[in-house]
């Protein structure tokens, strides 16, 4: 660790994983042989998968299972409330117990692009392919390539 990371004690990481400066890791597991670039933030709950590839600037919060062998281009972010609000209908401050994390899951072998969000509670199935700046709402089909916003089905792509 350098003094440009921040990795909480309570990470697990795997073997020959390489993390960038500027990161701040907290209660995340990370697996064999990813790799994790510069500013990018992940959660409590986030589990990442082997080889694997998070690319700068990217945000992985709470709620998130990445697959082996997933790809996260830069600037990607992820969503974890439907409703999200900062007060209660009494105006206080929502706290951890005011709001419902709601997961997603990207499989195996998964692309997404630069500037790509992915709103709560979608699938990327294995071998997708999330167009750079797509807004993902629904779930992905396996090996299709997805863009826009929001993002729609394109073509099939061939199995590898």
């Amino acid at each position: 660790m350098t003094a440009f990371q921040r990795i909480a004690p309570d990470v697990v990481l795997g073997k020959d994983v390489i993390i960038r400066d500027f990161v701040n890791l907290y209660g995340c597991t990370i697996g064999d042989g990813s790799q994790i670039g510069t500013f990018v933030e992940i959660q409590r709950g986030v589990t990442i998968g082997r080889n694997c590839k998070i690319q700068s600037h990217s945000f992985l919060c709470e709620g998130v299972t990445i697959d082996d062998e997933v790809f996260v281009g830069h600037g990607v972010m992820f969503t974890n409330d439907l409703l999200p609000r900062a007060a209660n209908a009494d105006g206080s401050l929502k706290r951890g117990e005011d709001w419902a994390c709601v997961p997603t899951v990207v499989k195996r072998g998964a692309s997404i692009g630069s500037g790509a969000t992915i709103l709560p509670g979608v699938t990327i199935s294995e071998g997708a392919l999330v167009g750079a700046g797509a807004v993902v709402t629904k779930d992905v089909p396996p090996h299709t390539v997805v863009a826009g916003c929001p993002a729609k089905p394109l073509r099939t792509l061939p199995h590898a």
